[in-house]
């Protein structure tokens, strides 16, 4: 049996969240998701997503396991994705899927930075979507 995606960022973490070109959205209530797209050369980057005014995360060496998922590891931590090139009609558009956010403000990253690069309101039982910033 396949575990749900986690609903906030201190869940346990879901390797299966944001991956590959098709992903599962379970939104609703007071849960929606984000979708991103980004530059071409990012793809394979990761971008991670905090509250807006979480405290700052010291930046650490990359842990050993796979990515392109989101997952929470607790206090200290902030959800990150991989941006993955989709298929979409005439090619391919690299993006990132935030699958399960509870809604609010969020503040999205380049993986291990501090500096904000994009700010986005999330509402329950909807998809936002955004453009990355060039």
């Amino acid at each position: 049996m396949t575990e749900p995606a986690p609903r906030h960022l201190d869940s346990p973490e879901n390797p299966h969240a944001g991956q590959g070109s098709a992903v599962m959205l379970d939104i609703g209530g007071d849960i929606g998701a984000l979708v991103v797209t980004m530059p071409a050369d990012m793809a394979g980057l990761e971008v991670e997503i905090a509250p807006e005014g979480a405290e700052p995360v010291e930046t650490a060496p990359d842990h050993d396991h796979g990515h392109g998922h989101g997952h929470g590891h607790g206090h200290g931590h902030r959800l990150h994705v991989a941006v993955i090139r989709r298929p979409v009609e005439g090619g391919e558009l690299p993006s990132l899927v935030f699958p399960e956010l509870v809604e609010g403000t969020y503040e999205l990253f380049e993986k291990g930075s501090n500096d904000v690069r994009l700010v986005v309101e999330i509402h329950g039982g909807e998809v936002a979507s955004a453009d990355w910033p060039h």
